[in-house]
């Protein structure tokens, strides 16, 4: 855990870096450089200019580790199999809600390690803010006006009520994007609604959902929407540190970098990881279970 806790300081000043970046873009009216990649998903300066501040940074932090970027070049990509320890990493989670003026945006670099996130840190770049976890450890937020002195308080997910009144007045709070909505989510939102009673909906974009997990503001984020392997391997490190879980549809944990595709499954982001809601609902929606990008 030394190891980990001692990647804590620096990575917080380089996502601190990345977005002062991102927000001098963010500011400049008409300055986005917005274009469209192969598979219609925007791409700005912003994207750009923070995965090169990040590639550099890790690259002088940790020498020996691969980076897998969602702007790393078709050719790093094709190396990934190889790798059994690196940094997965989103520079710009959130692009629409960047274009769109929102301020739902993400930094999101994770540690992985045998396929699994061991640490990870989201950076909020307008509040600058970052949520931190290292399962097993802690899991924190770190908050910050000049990028040096930090302020930090301990992050927990709320536990469920268990069946019976009490559960039907905690009720269920389900974090959801405001882009993503289909058949799969609504059979999901409406199992829940006959099991705990009328949900509440907070929509938001980007990894934000899982911050707001962390952090006891939510207790589910499911997600049966295309997203790729470093919009979430970064969250799931958060929220296992924070007590709670990112379970794919067959009940396990997500883990990364074996699969042939860099799509995510499908998942239940679940802030009391102990519950048996969750269990009880995959069991029950096995209709949830389409892969995600054929892996």
């Amino acid at each position: 855990m030394h190891e980990l806790r001692a990647l804590v300081s620096p990575l917080l000043r380089l996502c601190f870096e990345a977005g002062e970046l991102i927000c001098q873009h963010y500011h400049a009216p008409g300055d986005s450089g917005l274009s469209t990649k192969a598979d219609d998903s925007p791409l700005t300066h912003a994207d750009l200019d923070s995965h090169v501040h990040l590639r550099e940074g890790l690259a002088a932090l940790t020498p020996d580790l691969p980076l897998l970027s969602e702007e790393s070049s078709p050719g790093t990509k094709a190396r990934r199999h190889s790798w059994s320890r690196l940094w997965l990493v989103d520079p710009l989670d959130g692009t629409k809600e960047f274009v769109a003026g929102t301020g739902e945006f993400t930094i999101n670099i994770a540690l992985v390690d045998d396929h699994r996130p061991v640490l990870g840190m989201l950076y909020v770049p307008l509040q600058k803010v970052a949520y931190v976890g290292i399962p097993g450890d802690f899991a924190a937020r770190f908050s910050s006006g000049d990028g040096h002195a930090w302020e930090r308080q301990p992050l927990a997910t709320r536990p469920l009520a268990v069946d019976g009144d009490n559960a039907e007045a905690q009720g269920l709070t389900v974090l959801a994007s405001r882009r993503h909505r289909n058949r799969q989510l609504d059979a999901c939102l409406a199992w829940l609604e006959s099991r705990r009673g009328p949900l509440q909906r907070e929509n938001s974009g980007s990894a934000l959902k899982f911050c707001r997990l962390a952090e006891g503001r939510g207790d589910v984020y499911p997600r049966f929407s295309p997203c790729c392997e470093w919009d979430v391997g970064a969250g799931q490190a958060l929220l296992e540190a924070a007590g709670g879980s990112v379970l794919g549809l067959d009940g396990n944990p997500l883990r990364y970098n074996c699969r042939d595709t860099l799509l995510s499954p499908h998942f239940l982001a679940v802030g009391d990881a102990d519950s048996p809601l969750w269990q009880e609902l995959l069991a029950n929606q096995r209709q949830f279970a389409a892969p995600a990008g054929g892996g």
